[in-house]
């Protein structure tokens, strides 16, 4: 095949994916926006600012950048703190705290920060995805059954859902129950041609059709099985009349108070954690396995969420559900993206009076088919499999991140894990040091790792390996002389080891631990026989 005719190839394999994409995104974009306290349409701003501009800056080429499920929290607390009772003073109070976490995100990805976000212990993170993933649910569940109801706390609303089962208005919730049962059952269908159709798209095939049936656009009652029920234009998405009229300005009249300094921190860190783990995950899923450039992908998220922020839009991130869509469909390069963004332009900018149709019980339920996701049962069978210490820290910050706060969980999870490897016997003045001695001979290159192998020094392991990179033919990562090794180093060592594709990756000297669980990245400690040795 000539050269013309790969690249004539790739381009219709990018824009072929790119609108798949696009199907699957505009619905999601709407949904997250209004589950975050913003207007609908900033989801989609978002998602067009993504596609068309953050796309050519970062490094990552199949990751699509948009908004996201793991910052409803965040988004919807910042409008609720910061507007006190006032939800449009909140968003645009909102808008402010994104304008400022969005230089913090290019300060930090100028300095080379953004490696720190692989450090994060992967059960501390799915610890808060399951915990958002709850508080998601315990929201929409309420929507999709059209129901308000009295709570505002994710237990007690999760409490009061039986009776809003049994309040429920029917029509709205079999609007909802039925784009639920369409995003359950599409992917368990047998039929390969039905898979390709993306479950969202099915829903919107429905659920406009069905507003029109129902006539939701017109306020009135209806009688069902005895009782009278409202229906109107309160349960359809509200969309101004053109894009421009979306645009919306910040207000920075408490950008100093300790409430905004609060959810910069928490778009800053969190924004940029998800962003990086997202990338490295897609990376993983790369057939061409291109490794991105972490730092310059932080620095397109930041310029996109400065420019989001700035006339109305929701936080983005490199977002990994979307992305991996992405790769299923073909996407070769970041035109794939840029279609995306594209097709939401055109698709608003056009036909604007479709999107209003759309009840916001459908969208609802993608939403609580997402929260299901994330709080997945399997998620914290998973978290077991891989140790107890583990499924600790994991319950740990699920359970303060519905409680309390995700800043609360988050940081809680950290120290926990601290607290553990100093109990196991880690040195703490090694905790925070490089530990490793690496020995190069003619075209090998012998990594000896001392003292506890753990999330707080894996960074000087990752960047000598990466040095190492290219330069030898075998490198050896040998742990004999290790104290202990945790299940975050383990995990990114692994991944990374999938990159070098050009070397020999060994790794020596696991035999003299134990694992703490049956995962293959379980945490790893010395066994009683390697320490009687070592003292003798």
């Amino acid at each position: 095949m000539s050269t013309n005719e790969k690249s004539s190839s790739s381009l219709m394999s990018d824009l072929s994916s790119g609108f798949v994409v696009f199907l699957i995104a505009l619905p999601l974009c709407l949904g997250i926006a209004l589950a975050s306290g913003f207007p609908p349409i900033a989801g989609v701003l978002t998602a067009i600012i993504g596609g068309l501009i953050a796309s050519f800056l970062g490094s990552s080429p199949l990751t699509i950048k948009g908004p996201a499920a793991g910052l409803i929290v965040i988004a919807i607390g910042a409008v609720q703190d910061l507007g006190a009772g006032d939800p449009m003073l909140g968003y645009k109070r909102a808008l402010a705290v994104g304008v400022v976490a969005a230089v913090f995100q290019i300060l930090l990805s100028l300095r080379g920060a953004a490696t720190l976000g692989v450090a994060m212990s992967p059960s501390v993170v799915h610890g808060m995805l399951a915990a958002i993933g709850v508080i998601i649910f315990s929201k929409q569940i309420h929507v999709l059954l059209g129901v308000t109801p009295h709570s505002k706390e994710p237990l007690h609303l999760l409490l009061e859902t039986p009776n809003s089962i049994l309040s429920a208005n029917p029509e709205i919730l079999l609007v909802g129950g039925l784009s639920l049962f369409i995003l359950l059952l599409v992917p368990r269908l047998p039929w390969k041609a039905m898979k390709r159709v993306p479950a969202p798209l099915l829903v919107l095939m429905m659920a406009i059709p069905a507003s029109y049936l129902f006539d939701m656009s017109h306020a009135h009652q209806y009688a069902f099985s005895g009782k009278s029920y409202s229906v109107g234009p309160e349960y359809l998405i509200r969309l101004p009349g053109s894009i421009l009229q979306a645009v919306a300005f910040p207000d920075f009249s408490e950008i100093f108070s300790l409430t905004s300094f609060k959810y910069i921190m928490l778009f800053t860190l969190i924004g940029s954690i998800e962003s990086v783990l997202s990338v490295l995950a897609v990376d993983s899923l790369d057939p061409k396995k291109r490794v991105s450039d972490l730092n310059r992908d932080l620095f397109a998220v930041g310029v996109g969420n400065l420019l989001c922020a700035s006339i109305g839009g929701l936080p983005m991130i490199s977002e990994i559900v979307r992305s991996k869509a992405n790769i299923d469909a073909g996407a070769k390069s970041k035109y794939s993206n840029v279609t995306h963004g594209a097709c939401l332009l055109g698709f608003v900018a056009i036909l604007p009076g479709v999107l209003s149709m759309i009840p916001l019980s459908a969208l609802a339920a993608m939403l609580v088919y997402t929260g299901f996701r994330l709080a997945s049962p399997a998620e914290f069978r998973r978290a077991k499999q891989i140790g107890n210490d583990q499924l600790v820290l994991f319950l740990t910050t699920f359970i303060l991140t519905i409680t309390v706060d995700i800043l609360v969980g988050v940081v809680a999870g950290v120290v926990l894990e601290l607290a553990i490897h100093l109990w196991r016997g880690a040195s703490y003045k090694r905790l925070f040091r490089s530990c490793v001695e690496t020995e190069v001979k003619d075209s090998e290159a012998i990594l000896h790792v001392v003292g506890p192998a753990v999330f707080t020094n894996l960074l000087g392991v990752r960047n000598t390996l990466l040095e190492m990179k290219g330069k030898v033919d075998h490198i050896v990562l040998d742990y004999r002389d290790a104290e202990l090794i945790d299940h975050t180093f383990q995990t990114r060592i692994s991944t990374l080891a999938e990159e070098f594709e050009e070397n020999e990756f060994e790794i020596t000297g696991l035999d003299s631990f134990v694992p703490c669980g049956m995962h293959p990245c379980a945490t790893r400690v010395k066994s009683v026989g390697a320490k009687l040795e070592e003292r003798a």
